[in-house]
This record gives C-alpha cells, sequence and structure tokens, in this order.
C-alpha cells in the first residue's frame, strides 16, 4: 500500500494534536486544583491519579478529533480501563470551531452504563462485537435508540468543564525527519479496520456493516 508525504502529514498532524488535547486535559485540571500523577505499575498511558484536598480518583484521560470515544468490551460487562476508573476525563475537538477544545470530566458509572447499554443495543440488532475491539460512542448527539449507535451516547452533554482554545497544530518539512515521526507516532494506536469503517459509514451515512474494505499488499 502506498505511503504518500500528504499522509504522513496528515498523520503526524493528528498525533501532534491528540498530544495537545491530552496536554490540554492535564492542564485544565492542574488549573483548577487537581494533582495530576502517574500511577505507579500501570502501563495504561492513559490513566492517571487526580487529587484534591481530602478527594482522590482514578482517571483516564481520553482525546477525540472526531467526537467519539471508545473503550473495548472484556465480557460480563467489563470494559479494558473503563472498569478501573472513577472518572474519565474526555478532551474533544469542538465540532463548531476546530480552533477549540473541549473538557469534560464523566462519572465512571455514568459512562460504564452508557457502553453497556450500547453493547447490548449492538448485539440485539446483530452487529459483530469481538472482545478487545473498541465500541465507538458519539459525546455529543443524544443518546437514541436511532441509530442504534447512538445508543448510550451524549457523555460530553453537561459534562463540560473547560473549554480552551487549540492552538493551530503546524507541521513543516523540517519536524518531518524519519526520527521525528517514529517519535510521535510511537505510541499512537494504529487504524483498525473496524475504525476505518466507522469513519467511513459517519461520513457516506450508512451502518458499519455495509461498509466493505479490501487491503492490498
Amino acid at each position: 500500500m502506498e505511503n504518500t508525504s500528504e499522509d504522513t502529514f496528515d498523520n503526524t498532524k493528528r498525533t501532534l494534536i491528540r498530544r495537545r488535547l491530552f496536554q490540554i486535559g492535564v492542564e485544565t485540571l492542574e488549573g483548577d486544583g487537581w494533582t495530576v500523577e502517574r500511577i505507579p505499575k500501570i502501563g495504561k498511558g492513559s490513566v492517571r491519579r487526580i487529587t484534591k484536598g481530602k478527594k482522590s480518583y482514578i482517571t483516564s484521560i481520553r482525546t477525540t478529533q472526531d467526537t467519539w470515544i471508545a473503550f473495548p468490551p472484556e465480557g460480563n460487562k467489563q470494559w479494558t480501563t473503563l472498569s478501573d476508573v472513577d472518572k474519565v476525563i474526555v478532551i474533544s475537538v469542538d465540532p463548531d470551531n476546530s480552533e477549540l477544545a473541549r473538557v469534560h470530566m464523566i462519572e465512571g458509572d455514568d459512562l460504564r452504563e452508557r457502553f453497556d447499554r450500547a453493547f447490548a443495543a449492538r448485539r440485539a440488532a446483530g452487529y459483530s462485537l469481538p472482545m478487545g475491539q473498541g465500541i465507538w460512542l458519539p459525546l455529543y448527539e443524544p443518546d437514541a435508540e436511532n441509530p442504534v449507535t447512538h445508543v448510550g451516547g451524549g457523555a460530553g452533554i453537561g459534562t463540560e468543564i473547560a473549554r480552551v482554545p487549540l492552538e493551530q497544530v503546524q507541521v513543516s518539512d523540517k519536524q518531518l525527519t524519519a526520527s521525528k515521526i517514529n517519535e510521535l507516532n510511537a505510541d499512537d494506536e494504529t487504524l483498525t479496520i473496524s475504525e476505518a469503517k466507522r469513519r467511513l459509514a459517519m461520513t457516506f451515512g450508512v451502518d458499519p456493516s455495509n461498509i466493505k474494505i479490501t487491503v492490498e499488499g
């Protein structure tokens, strides 16, 4: 599969934006008086302990550039990372203004309930739901039975704690050395077939099951 310079620019810019969103999340928490710390012996990169006074919570800090978030199911209403945290901090590019980031603090119990319902609804609708593969929910589309992909949606409604300018991320030729690209993408998630189908389905307004993808070497 051909990898063009345009693809490289796009991928690198997305990585830079993702890192900026994560930084905004941490800075917002710290600005509100929270201490944000990594948790020893927990290898999950998004998990942090936040502490303010006598309050202490285990959180997952998630970012999204298309206003959808995902967690992989593990079975028996257990979710990778989500089942282990008290709160989820979600930082999203504002759907109405790409120069802003919205920061949300969402209760873990609320988000688990939403993902449990989303899983049940999609399974009832005949979706293939492999364990360990992320299920995606929209942050700002209201919880609705139709389409089934919106069941459990809307966790971003009423949970916003800040809006922060998202400084324009510039990618220059000088940045795109092989070592720099490898550094930026070292911890980036690989685009899965299911994620590609989801994005294409959103673009064309169809169900992801109707998207067929062929990969040629």
